[in-house]
Parts: structure tokens; sequence; C-alpha cells
């Protein structure tokens, strides 16, 4: 938790300051030391936002000084463009192009954690003896969002030397899939499989990308660049918050963070809300793996900067990024990795 005196604006802690020398001590109510800040996530309320809102129901920002607002997303908002009109401090990045991004468009914005080690991103195939691993997919059809020809499908035609002419256009509607025994599409872990499954009576094969090396990280805080370098002690607080969140709404009782979650998003079903923790939990999708602790990475919401080289490293050797861009200015593991000089 943070001192009083660091939240407090500058005319207070002169104030304060007086106060202190004449042997007086001001009374605050702990709204006035609060620190409000509004955290904007990437869509409606969801489990894989659960942690956030886990550490709102529990007080945990609170604790750490800070009265945070949760903003939810969907498919107007953009994170990017609100980080860099300053109308929220702290904002979701969903995947690891998304800080790269940033840096390109000149967003003076940042990622300070990743909740998720592992990006939920999958392939999805009926069943059929002749789809094994991932690399068994090349030469096959695959229907992807047409952002995802520019994300996930470049380090899938790295690795595996997939090919743009196996593309077929993905409109989030799983009919296509479920109406064709020999279709492959997009989804996410946490999601498509499970309603395929409960909807479409069809238990799928899932291929998750990070299972095979998919570098990505996501579920990210991404915060101003002012607020970084003016007001590290609110980052600091923040990151440090929204760790315990996910890791009490993962490993814990998920329930207090469920409540806001499903107030939020009355779409939500609280059977989509269990499965996608338990596939978070089970698939250790919060946790690094033993070769990213290798590298430098040492618990939850950590990042290393060997594994953004990477990440850079593969999608600026194949187009999407120049080779120019300084993808350092993407993150800073100051505040997920201590004695880290990021």
């Amino acid at each position: 938790m943070m001192h009083l005196d660091t939240l407090l604006k500058p005319s207070l802690r002169f104030a304060f300051a007086l106060f202190m020398l004449c042997g007086l001590v001001p009374v605050f109510t702990p709204a006035h030391a609060l620190e409000p800040v509004t955290f904007a996530t990437d869509w409606k309320a969801q489990a894989e936002q659960g942690g956030f809102y886990q550490a709102k129901a529990l007080g945990l920002y609170r604790r750490a000084g800070l009265d945070v607002t949760l903003r939810g997303g969907g498919p107007g908002v953009n994170i990017a463009q609100l980080l860099g009109a300053g109308a929220i401090d702290f904002g979701m990045g969903s995947n690891s192009f998304i800080p790269l991004n940033m840096v390109r468009a000149g967003v003076p914005a940042k990622a300070v954690m990743a909740a998720f080690q592992k990006d939920p991103q999958v392939l999805i195939t009926h069943p059929r003896t002749d789809l094994q691993s991932l690399a068994d997919i090349k030469g096959k059809p695959v229907m992807i969002a047409d952002a995802s020809a520019n994300a996930f499908w470049v380090w899938l035609k790295a690795k595996y030397d997939f090919s743009d002419r196996q593309i077929r256009k993905y409109t989030f509607n799983l009919a296509p899939f479920l109406v064709d025994k020999s279709a492959i599409q997009q989804g996410y872990v946490t999601s498509e499989p499970y309603t395929i499954e409960t909807r479409g009576g069809v238990n799928p094969q899932v291929f998750l990308l990070s299972d095979y090396g998919y570098p990505s990280y996501a579920a990210m805080v991404l915060a101003q660049n002012r607020m970084i370098i003016e007001q590290p002690e609110i980052v600091q607080a923040f990151v440090n918050a929204s760790i315990e969140g996910w890791r009490s709404y993962i490993y814990g009782d998920p329930t207090p963070g469920n409540k806001l979650i499903l107030q939020a998003n009355p779409d939500m079903t609280q059977d989509i809300i269990d499965q996608a923790i338990e596939q978070i939990r089970e698939r250790g999708m919060l946790l690094p793996s033993a070769s990213q602790a290798g590298q430098g990475t040492s618990g939850m919401g950590t990042m290393s900067e060997a594994r953004w080289q990477s990440f850079f490293t593969t999608m600026s050797e194949n187009g999407v990024y120049s080779k120019r861009l300084n993808w350092r200015d993407a993150f800073t593991t100051r505040f997920v990795q201590q004695g880290a000089s990021r």
C-alpha cells in the first residue's frame, strides 16, 4: 500500500507537512485519500478479465490507495485511441501486437504487466485422425478473421509454413463450422470450444497456439507514459493489486469478481464463466512455462525482454513491422520484475 503523502497533490503535501510540524494530525476520510484511475477492458465483462473485477470486488485496489473505475469494452472501443487521448489511465491489451502497434502509431503508452502468460488463441477442428498437431493443419483451409491475417497467422506461416492460400473468411458465426466436418477455424480456448460443444453438439479438437511456442502475451495492462514517468507509485499499486486479484480469482474463490462480471454484462452466464476459469487454471495460462522462466520471468503478471524480442523478430522478419521500429518502447518490466533495468 502507498503512503498517504505519496497520494496527495503537491499543495496538500505542503499543508500536511505544516500540520505535522505543528503537532497536528489532519483527519482524512478514505474517499479523500484514494487516487481515482480508470481502467478500460478490451471487451464486455467476462472471465478473461476476471482478475481485475476480483481486485475491485475484494477492495484490493482501495487497499492500495486507488479508486478504480472499470470501463467495459466492446466492438466499438479502441483502447489505443483512448490511451492516446488521455481518456483513460490504464487499458487492457489483448495481445502483443497492441503495444507494438501503439509504438508504430506514436501512442504514448506501453505494457506494464501481462496477466496471461499464454495467449488464449486456438485453432479448432472437428474430431479427425489426420490432424494430431498444429503442423498437420498446413495446407488445409482455415477460417480466420481479417485482422488475424496480420497477427497470429504470420507466426503460423513463419513456424509451420502455412500459406495465405489456406485462408477462408471467419465472420464469428459458428454455423459454417458446425455444418462442415472438414472445417477449421480460429477461436479462444476459453470461449468457442465450449460453445461448439454445448450448443453445437460437437466435441472439437483444440490446438492452443501457445502450447506450440506462440510467444504473444495476453490480458496486458497498458499505461500512459506520462503516468509511468510522473506517478510510478500509482502504476505499481495498480499492477500489484491486479496480480493479487488474478491470483485470488483463478486459484481462490471467484464469486466476488463473478458477481461484478454478471452485473456488468447481462449476456454473460455462469456456466460460460465457470468453464473459462477452469481452462485458465488447468492450462496454467497465468504462469510462465519452464522455458519462459529461463528468460528471466518469475511469476504472475511478469514479462521478459527476451520474449518481446522473439515476438518482434518474427513479426518484423515477416513484414508486419519495420525492423527499425523501437520495439523496446512497447513495454517496461520495471513494475513486474525486481531488479529489472527497464
